[in-house]
């Protein structure tokens, strides 16, 4: 059976996935029937010059999959030769970002082979997201949707009457709201989601021995940004700032020359205010974390690098939750997590 392996030494792709896709790929064709041993972890990495972790990956994914199984003493088996044929699914995003591609990307790593999945961006413009449900309607299994749109003068809209009508003709059985769920629908669909509003309270309320520590808090919220962002993010702002009486103010920019004092502490929305309010803090040679402070929303992995706090969503989890639901055929929401990561910037 070692035979029917095809390795490529060559090839970019990781050598697990390529053990998982030939041995599938041998199934399919054949030559692999049900109860059929195949190698043992040791023998299949001795062959082929590769680790063992590499082939008890290859090895695991398969058995999550309930294509392989182990049996104590005896080594593994086929147990599946009926492969499923590919779930094809429609992923309308609102824009593309670093967070955003997070999400897309785990999402496509959870499905594996098991799906095709199509990327369209509508920039929160409602006209272009119907047009794109039109032209689609009908031909994919699911479809994957965040709803955020945009109004004439820039503000954040979480749907419109036509968008909720649109919508409402996708049979519920193939329907994914992703990110924002501020659109009610009353069938049983996935929904994963995240709870603007709260949790920046709540991750407000995790560092607030920390933000305690400054003078004035300082949120940074783009008004009239290209893709808006959900005011519910500054009602819970304001919330936490009034339930501790913290002294606070709102800008809608980090504007050029900026007054800036000892004892700010700033939450940065938008990567080009990060920038230049990073810029300008050390133009004037304030100590990071100590004269003033900065917060993030939402990670990235050079924020990480740079090590800035950061407010963010799980965008990981989303991604695998939504594929892993879509997989399993389950219904119903799941809030995901909103943490605050604590870093050197404050």
């Amino acid at each position: 059976m070692i035979k029917l392996i095809k390795i490529d030494e060559d090839s970019r792709v990781p050598k697990y996935k390529q053990i998982v896709d030939s041995i599938l790929q041998n199934i399919a064709n054949g030559n692999l029937k049900i109860n059929q041993k195949i190698p043992s972890i040791n023998s299949f990495s001795e062959e082929f010059y590769m680790s063992r972790d590499t082939v008890e990956k290859a090895y695991n994914i398969l058995k999550e999959r309930k294509i392989i199984s182990s049996i104590r003493g005896k080594g593994y088996y086929i147990t599946r030769t009926k492969l499923e044929s590919k779930v094809n699914i429609l992923f309308l995003f609102n824009k593309l970002s670093a967070y955003k591609m997070k999400t897309y990307s785990s999402f496509i790593d959870t499905l594996g082979a098991n799906a095709h999945t199509d990327l369209h961006i509508y920039h929160c413009d409602e006209t272009l997201f119907l047009n794109l449900l039109d032209k689609f309607e009908g031909a994919y299994d699911y479809y994957v949707i965040t709803t955020h749109f945009k109004t004439d003068e820039l503000k954040h809209l979480s749907f419109t009457d036509e968008v909720a009508k649109a919508i409402q003709r996708i049979p519920e059985e193939k329907l994914v709201l992703m990110d924002n769920i501020k659109l009610s629908h009353e069938g049983e669909i996935i929904k994963i989601y995240q709870d603007f509003e709260n949790d920046i309270y709540n991750a407000l309320k995790e560092g607030l021995t920390k933000i305690t520590k400054y003078k004035r808090l300082i949120l940074v919220y783009p008004d009239k940004a290209v893709y808006p962002y959900p005011r519910r993010i500054l009602h819970g702002f304001r919330k936490f700032c009034v339930e501790h009486e913290i002294n606070f103010e709102i800008l809608s920019e980090v504007y050029d020359d900026m007054i800036l004092k000892k004892g700010d502490l700033f939450i940065t929305i938008e990567e080009s205010d990060l920038v230049n309010l990073m810029k300008q803090i050390r133009d004037e040679e304030y100590v990071l974390g100590k004269d003033i402070g900065v917060i993030s929303y939402n990670d990235t992995p050079l924020k990480e690098l740079l090590g800035i706090t950061v407010m963010s969503t799980d965008f990981n989890i989303m991604g695998e939750t939504a594929a892993r639901m879509i997989l399993n055929k389950e219904k119903g929401q799941f809030k995901v997590p909103f943490n605050f990561i604590d870093r050197n910037s404050i």
